[in-house]
């Protein structure tokens, strides 16, 4: 099974909840996805007319693909339950807020979904106490074995 992650979303952000949403996507699409060519840089979902949508999401043209191929950064709709839609809209209007993609992967069902996750901005400072946090587990775990 093939998943592609967006490791800099736990980086830069303080993930709260996390969501499991379909994706419209095109044929070349899902088999450019199968082949784990996908690029996370600079995604993000946004709101506009009660749906979500993700832009800047990068997916490689088919390598196989005729003229038929599809645009590689076009925006696509994320599909949630309309509760779940407004839940998250709520939750964008406070302030310091973002919806962040953190993975695409393929169900039981061969179907692709993406874990997209509530989260708030990191600081600067934020960054260095996780980077340190880890250090230490680390160094624990390297001392109990």
């Amino acid at each position: 099974m093939t998943e592609i992650r967006n490791r800099s979303a736990y980086h830069d952000y303080f993930i709260e909840d996390r969501y499991d949403a379909g994706i419209v996507l095109a044929g070349t699409e899902v088999k450019s996805l199968r082949e784990g060519r996908a690029s996370f840089n600079d995604a993000y979902c946004f709101f506009h007319k009660g749906e979500l949508w993700i832009k800047s999401l990068h997916i490689t043209e088919y390598s196989h693909g005729t003229y038929n191929n599809h645009v590689p950064t076009q925006e696509r709709k994320l599909l949630l339950h309309k509760k779940e839609l407004r839940k998250l809209e709520a939750k964008i209007k406070e302030k310091g807020y973002t919806i962040v993609p953190l993975r695409i992967y393929f169900n039981e069902k061969s179907i692709a979904k993406m874990e997209i996750g509530l989260g708030k901005g990191k600081k600067l400072y934020d960054k260095r106490e996780t980077i340190k946090q880890r250090d230490t587990e680390r160094e624990m775990k390297r001392h109990m074995k």
